[in-house]
C-alpha cells in the first residue's frame, strides 16, 4: 500500500488522540468513586437490613405490651367485681365467701405476675426503640456518604464524557483526512494490535511493540520509497517514518 509521508504522519495524530480515548475510557471505569460506592451501597443495605429487624421488633413488642395490658386489666375488672361481692357478702354462705377470698388473693398474685410481664416488655420494647433510633442515624449517615461518593463521581464522568467529547470530534476531523484505505487498515490493526494500529519508528525502534529493527528490517525500510506503507515485522503495525527515525 502507498500513501504520502504526510498522511502517514497523520496517523500518529490519529494514534495519539485514540490512545487518549482509550484512557478516558479506562479512567471512566475505573474511578475510585465506583469501588466506593458499591462498598458503601453493601454497608447501607445491611444497615437497612438491621433497621427493619429492630422495626419489625419493636412493632412486635408493642403489640405484645397491648396484649399484656388488656390481660391485667382484665384481672383488674374480675378482682375489683369479685371484691365488691365480697364486700356486700349478700346471700353467700361461708364457704362461698372462703372460696371468693381466695379467687380475690389468686387474682391478686395473677395480676402482679402479668404486671410484671408489662414491665419486662416495655423493657424490650424501649430496648427496640433505642437500636430502631441509633440504626435509622447509621443508615443516614452511611446514605449521605453514598449521595456524597454519586455526586464525586458523577462530576468527574461529566468531565471525561466533556473532553471524551472534544477528542472524538478532533478525531473525525483527522480521520476524515487520511486516505480511506490508509484508514480502513490502520482501524483494523487497531482493533488486532490493543489499540495501536500505528507506530512511530523512533531511533531505529518501533514505538508499538518497543523492539529495535535489526540491520536487514533497517535496510529494508531505507530502501522503501517515501509512499510505501511500511510495516514493523514484530507487531506488523504500521510504522511511520519520521527525521527522528535514525535511518
Amino acid at each position: 500500500m502507498n500513501a504520502a509521508p504526510a498522511d502517514q504522519i497523520r496517523l500518529l495524530d490519529l494514534q495519539a488522540l485514540d490512545t487518549r480515548l482509550a484512557q478516558l475510557a479506562h479512567k471512566r471505569r475505573s474511578l475510585p468513586e465506583h469501588a466506593e460506592i458499591q462498598s458503601l451501597e453493601g454497608d447501607l443495605a445491611q444497615h437497612r437490613d438491621l433497621l427493619v429487624a429492630a422495626q419489625t421488633e419493636e412493632s412486635d413488642t408493642a403489640r405484645e405490651q397491648t396484649k399484656a395490658e388488656q390481660d391485667v386489666d382484665q384481672v383488674r375488672q374480675r378482682a375489683a367485681r369479685d371484691q365488691q361481692r365480697l364486700d356486700s357478702g349478700a346471700g353467700m354462705s361461708p364457704k362461698d365467701l372462703e372460696n371468693l377470698q381466695h379467687e380475690v388473693a389468686s387474682l391478686a398474685k395473677r395480676q402482679g405476675d402479668l404486671e410484671d410481664v408489662v414491665l419486662e416488655i416495655m423493657e424490650r420494647r424501649e430496648a427496640a426503640a433505642e437500636r430502631v433510633t441509633e440504626l435509622t442515624g447509621r443508615v443516614e449517615a452511611v446514605q449521605g456518604k453514598v449521595d456524597a461518593a454519586v455526586a464525586r463521581r458523577d462530576a468527574a464522568l461529566a468531565g471525561i464524557d466533556a473532553e471524551s467529547a472534544t477528542v472524538a470530534k478532533e478525531r473525525e476531523v483527522v480521520a476524515r483526512s487520511i486516505p480511506a484505505d490508509l484508514l480502513k487498515l490502520y482501524d483494523k490493526l487497531r482493533e488486532k494490535e490493543g489499540g495501536v494500529g500505528a507506530a512511530r519508528l523512533y531511533q531505529r525502534r518501533c514505538e508499538g511493540c518497543r523492539l529495535e529493527l535489526n540491520i536487514t528490517e533497517l535496510n529494508e525500510v531505507r530502501a522503501a520509497a517515501a509512499d510505501t506503507v511500511v510495516r514493523c515485522e514484530n507487531c506488523r503495525r504500521i510504522l511511520v517514518r519520521t527525521p527522528e527515525s535514525g535511518l
